[in-house]
């Protein structure tokens, strides 16, 4: 790392697909993912929300790529951490072109019950199933069934999580 410059993203999206997975000559295995995440507004003029998708192209190496394939599919709910990336090439015609994406070092699978399940596949650091035991602790305040929104998760749903819930 040079000295005085960071580069870390860290996303929290959907897979827009199932992934796609090639091997390279080396026998190296390469995921490649589109990730998308929402950010919004509430229209000053309407007080309608206006919501808009971001779409991230996601690559991982190695292990990675393997567990990612067989673990999730599209709609999954998938945390990312990595760097930015971006390639210069040239099209059939000479034109410089850029495409920019993400180097995953470390994810993880959101999900419940219903979905594909949590677990931590980062190989760098295994630090962040334990920092995410500190949204399943319980609540001071009781949450009532009214107080949650469309598409969001039940907060409560958390707690009720246990390690047999794990398929591996």
């Amino acid at each position: 790392m040079a000295k005085g410059t960071i580069n870390k993203v860290i996303l929290l999206g959907r897979l827009g697909a199932d992934p796609e997975v090639r091997y390279m000559p080396s026998g190296m295995s390469v995921a490649n993912l589109r990730l998308a995440t929402n950010d919004g507004y509430k229209d000053r003029q309407t007080g309608q929300f206006i919501e808009n998708t971001e779409w991230h192209r996601v690559v991982i190496f190695g292990k990675q790529a393997e567990v990612i394939q067989q673990y999730t599919q599209k709609g999954s709910l998938l945390y990312v951490e990595g760097r930015i990336r971006t390639n210069k090439w040239q099209d059939q015609s000479g034109q410089d072109r850029y495409s920019t994406e993400i180097v995953a070092t470390e994810f993880q699978l959101i999900g419940g019950r219903g979905e594909q399940g949590s677990s931590d596949f980062s190989q760098p650091n295994q630090s962040m199933q334990q920092n995410n035991n500190q949204f399943a602790q319980p609540s001071s305040k009781p949450a009532t069934q009214n107080n949650t929104q469309p598409n969001q998760p039940d907060l409560n749903q958390l707690n009720d999580f246990n390690d047999d819930d794990i398929p591996f």
